[in-house]
């Protein structure tokens, strides 16, 4: 039973590092949709837990009517944050993704008021967004190789005053860089009055390693922001 266990997280392993030789955002694009299908069970192999500590973290603050909120949940995939969200009481979500085929799951589960293909940090998201959001929450995608961080930028201007912003990235060593220009931006914004920082959570046990230099679990973060009422 136990090398059953292990050849599922060998193979799991394998898909992940090989998504690490997509270099163009053509072929990241085809590398999720190939994915898509067996995401789920993939991401529950590797003990995958951003989610849920993404969607704790906004509830544990939110104060206002969750089934009236309206959440934006950037980098959807099959739609796991909403997933979470939804068992915490949140009711009305919009998606946005590159890949069509993780649209087409979402769109399954019948989570989603409406899901939009975007290409984030190639396009902008859409203009007639700009302070409409109570809850904008971006899991997974914010890390080395995958979108740039000024993505930030827009994901606060999508957020109504007075909402929240929630964001995780990795902290183990090939995202270190990332990690401290992203964290370098999020502060620059709070200098801006952009915003204000709410909490930021380290997490010992974020999902369990993948690269062949580190073995175990590695680290990750959330971080919650408030957007400032101007």
């Amino acid at each position: 039973m136990m090398s059953a266990a292990t050849n599922t997280f060998e193979s799991v392993k394998a898909v992940i590092l090989s998504a690490h030789k997509s270099t163009t955002s053509r072929d990241k694009v085809n590398f999720y949709n190939s994915w898509a299908e067996n995401y789920d069970q993939d991401v529950t192999v590797l003990d995958y837990r951003a989610p849920s500590l993404a969607a704790n973290s906004i509830s544990s603050h939110f104060s206002g009517s969750r089934e009236a909120a309206v959440v934006l949940d950037v980098a959807c995939g099959t739609g796991l944050v909403a997933k979470q969200m939804k068992r915490l009481g949140f009711g009305h979500f919009v998606g946005v993704d590159g890949s069509e085929a993780m649209l087409d799951l979402a769109r399954d589960s019948g989570l989603y008021q409406d899901l939009k293909l975007s290409m984030l940090g190639e396009e902008t998201l859409p203009v007639q967004w700009a302070d409409s959001f109570d809850v904008v929450v971006i899991v997974g995608a914010l890390s080395a190789g995958q979108v740039p961080v000024a993505v930030v930028r827009e994901l606060c201007k999508s957020t109504k005053p007075g909402g929240y912003i929630c964001m995780t990235t990795r902290s183990n060593r090939d995202n270190l860089e990332y990690k401290g220009a992203l964290e370098r931006e999020l502060k620059q914004m709070e200098e801006e009055g952009l915003w204000s920082c709410v909490e930021v959570t380290e997490v010992e046990d974020w999902e369990r390693a993948v690269s062949e230099q580190e073995d175990g679990y590695i680290s990750g973060a959330v971080y919650l922001y408030k957007k400032l009422q101007l």
